[in-house]
């Protein structure tokens, strides 16, 4: 009895399915393939590998990805609370005040400690 209004959802992704088969095998069947040594190296770039891959990077590197993602992440609060900045009031206003200054400061030391200079 329940099952009847199911039967649309079942056909939608049988349908689906079967579609993206079709599509992949049509794909696979008629792709004109070249097999270049460049593409089939390991290294697409087109750059000859020069050294080991299990070389060390430079610090500097993982620095610059840290403070990235680390003020990236703390940039993307700024959304939600600027959509519900009128519902939360004077509290969350003058929290994310609180959570702007750590952050600034945070981003003045780093500056300071020469964290954003590539020499």
């Amino acid at each position: 009895m329940y099952l009847e209004e199911y039967y649309s959802l079942l056909f939608y992704v049988g349908f689906s399915l079967f579609l993206s088969l079709i599509l992949f095998l049509l794909s696979f069947f008629l792709a004109v393939s070249s097999g270049d040594p460049e593409k089939l190296s390991a290294y697409e770039c087109g750059f000859n590998p020069f050294e080991d891959a299990r070389s060390q990077f430079d610090i500097r590197f993982y620095l610059v990805a840290i403070l990235f993602i680390i003020f990236d992440l703390e940039i993307s609060f700024l959304f939600p609370w600027s959509l519900t900045l009128n519902t939360i009031g004077n509290v969350g206003f003058w929290s994310m005040m609180v959570f702007l200054f750590i952050l600034t400061v945070g981003f003045v030391y780093e500056w300071q400690k020469g964290a954003l200079e590539w020499e």
